[in-house]
């Protein structure tokens, strides 16, 4: 029973992880119906800086957002301007793969060549403790990373439900026809859509810097699962992936006991086909992916 116990709640912790992770997806597919393969790659990218930057300065990684939160808000703005506007809308989700697929393999080609291909882990002061709950010893890093999430998530939601830009981003991705006609300069807020969801990465990427193991082709072992959630969850509904993300990261940790942790992790890919057989649209929302 405590196994069972501290399987629940090591699921929910990663659940919450899950969501951060996916979220930057659900709006890259919401705001520009692009499939940003890329996404994971970014994710490595800012565990890399965590890393170098805790490493550099002796400080703890999770100051380093102050500096990579704004710079992938920057990236992402850039990316989404200089090339994604670029391809053509017929054929816009097909080239976005072949884009942001070349995009991942030049951040992997890149973090080799600067910090080798040597496994480098973040190491903090409260790395080893852990805290009773339930009668279960959940580590503290998870506890950390787990209100991570659940702050830029919240900040999220603040930003799409109660600002200006929130409203513009949101009726860009319900029609963005209908956003043009009443006065909504869709372009500027899709740039700024993107950047927002790159800068999800870069919470998302300290995050789970926080208690793995990285190496410049671990994004690779990422998109598969996140991918799962965003579809699951319904392609465009943030709600849908955060409440699909909780849901197979406490399927995950609870299958592990029975069949281990590679077994347990091919909860994703049944999910992913059961949802495309039943529900294509998602099973928590995702209207939009009618329109794919």
């Amino acid at each position: 029973m405590s196994l069972l116990v501290q399987s629940l709640i090591l699921g929910i912790l990663l659940g919450g992880l899950y969501a951060l992770l996916a979220s930057g997806l659900t709006l890259y597919f919401g705001v520009m119906r692009v499939v940003q393969i890329a996404h994971s790659a970014f994710l490595i990218l800012a565990a890399y800086l965590a890393w170098f930057f805790a490493t550099r300065t002796g400080l703890d990684a999770l100051l380093s957002l102050v500096i990579t939160v704004p710079l992938f808000f920057v990236v992402g703005v850039g990316l989404q301007r200089l090339l994604i506007t670029r391809l053509k809308p017929a054929t816009l989700t097909m080239m976005s793969v072949l884009l942001t697929f070349a995009i991942a393999l030049i951040i992997e080609g890149m973090l080799g060549f600067v910090f080798t291909g040597v496994q480098r882990r973040i190491h903090f002061s409260y790395g080893s403790a852990s805290v009773p709950l339930f009668g279960a010893e959940v580590p503290v890093v998870k506890l950390v990373a787990f209100a991570l999430a659940v702050l830029a998530l919240g900040a999220l939601w603040l930003i799409l439900k109660k600002t200006g830009f929130g409203q513009a981003l949101r009726a860009t991705i319900q029609n963005k026809e209908a956003a043009q006609l009443v006065g909504i300069n869709t372009d500027r807020v899709a740039s700024y859509g993107f950047g927002l969801g790159l800068a999800t990465a870069a919470v998302g990427g300290t995050a789970l810097a926080m208690d793995a193991t990285i190496y410049p082709s671990l994004h690779w072992h990422w998109i598969g699962p996140l991918m799962a959630i965003i579809v699951v969850g319904g392609l465009g509904s943030v709600p849908g992936a955060a409440i699909a993300a909780m849901v197979l990261g406490i399927s995950q940790s609870l299958l592990q006991i029975p069949l281990g942790t590679t077994w347990a992790q091919t909860v994703f890919y049944v999910a992913l086909f059961v949802t495309l057989m039943v529900r294509p649209q998602g099973f928590f929302g995702g209207r939009l992916a009618q329109r794919f």
